[in-house]
């Protein structure tokens, strides 16, 4: 098979989204899968559908013309603040958009009013991030004004946690933005419908014992794609952790000092000489670098320790392990490498577990991947 590449087990992410919906629905919260990490791949943001996730969610909208060219029919919602260039394909594309700017919801609201329809609006609050959202002090004003603005619907809030700041959000936040929702109601008069109160860092608030107030939405992306805690990097219970996998090629395995060797000349050809130290530990280089993934988010297998990467090479050292010059390296990632993996051009995905869509699919199927951000 092509190498490096990404194998994607569709069966652990939609095993991973039937039971986050299954535990998050009994709590009176739905799920929109966030397809981002993985630049709006259609098979997976499938096999979040078939898992029972409300919608989807991506940033970008070039992903989200990707899934729609795929034949993917359901609520999508940006979740980045449109680009002024992008408002006729938000429109176009997507039912609703995450937002914090007049300026731009006024945009949105004009270009809706050309295709006559109406376009749902999600305003961000800021609730400690410190990335985009509007001050909760603004919030009924700026709400007011999109409950006037021709074109556009207030459909909810929604808060943003531990993206930017890595901060596990409390259930006093979370009682908060319930709080915020009322006022939003009472001063401005639509109805709030959609309360989003976050991502996968909000998974121990909301499928603890505590009231979930009027919180009634999660933006997943993290959990359902590999089962962990972006606040703590540890697994969460119940989810598979294994959904993706980087392979890559040994392309060296050499013995070589454990050390960085003095250097010498030789006096009579007057060149530079290593000069031979018998610590010797063998490394090996894999054909796939920094411009692939994220090599710091790479685990490897068991006796398989990571010494550093460049663009294009990565080096281990395997002295407890066998790793002969043409097989390939199994490697766990972390959201960082995913991402970076899913959006690198020389990574070919390769997926399994597709179930069969308008009568025919393939079991497992290679696609070359062009890149769409």
């Amino acid at each position: 098979m092509t190498s490096p590449r990404v194998e994607i087990d569709l069966g652990k992410i939609r095993a991973n989204a039937r039971y986050l919906v299954r535990r998050l629905g009994a709590r009176g919260i739905s799920v929109t899968g966030v397809t981002k990490a993985v630049c709006g791949h259609p098979d997976v943001a499938k096999a979040m559908l078939n898992g029972g996730v409300f919608g989807l969610a991506d940033a970008r909208v070039s992903n989200i013309i990707r899934m729609h060219a795929a034949g993917i029919r359901c609520p999508i919602s940006i979740i980045r603040a449109p680009m002024a260039h992008e408002t006729k394909d938000v429109i176009r594309f997507c039912d609703a958009s995450y937002n914090t700017e007049m300026d731009t919801i006024q945009n949105l609201g004009a270009a809706a009013r050309e295709k006559a329809i109406v376009h749902n609006i999600i305003l961000m609050v800021e609730m400690g991030d410190m990335r985009d959202g509007v001050m909760p002090e603004d919030l009924n004003d700026v709400a007011a004004q999109v409950a006037a603005t021709p074109g556009v619907a207030l459909k909810g809030i929604a808060a943003n946690f531990a993206c930017l700041g890595n901060v596990a959000p409390t259930a006093g936040d979370l009682a908060m933005l319930s709080r915020l929702a009322d006022q939003v109601e009472g001063e401005c008069g639509p109805y709030v419908a959609l309360v989003s109160g976050g991502g996968s860092a909000n998974l121990p608030w909301a499928l603890g014992e505590g009231s979930t107030g009027r919180v009634n939405n999660l933006r997943l992306g993290e959990a359902i794609l590999l089962g962990t805690d972006p606040v703590t990097g540890h697994p969460i219970t119940g989810l598979h952790t294994d959904a993706f996998a980087l392979f890559a090629e040994v392309i060296e395995t050499r013995d070589k000092p454990s050390a960085i060797p003095p250097a010498s000349i030789v006096p009579e050809f007057g060149i530079l000489k290593l000069v031979r130290n018998d610590d010797l530990r063998t490394r090996t280089i894999l054909a796939v670098g920094q411009q692939d993934t994220d090599t710091s988010g790479l685990t490897f297998p068991s006796g398989v320790m990571f010494i550093g990467a460049t663009s294009d090479h990565t080096v281990v050292d395997t002295v407890k392990s066998t790793v002969p010059v043409g097989s390939e390296m199994k490697m766990g990632m972390n959201y960082s490498a995913l991402m970076r993996a899913m959006s690198a051009p020389d990574v070919a995905k390769t997926v399994h577990g597709k179930q069969k869509m308008n009568g025919s699919s393939k079991d497992c199927e290679t696609q070359p991947y062009l890149t769409l951000v």
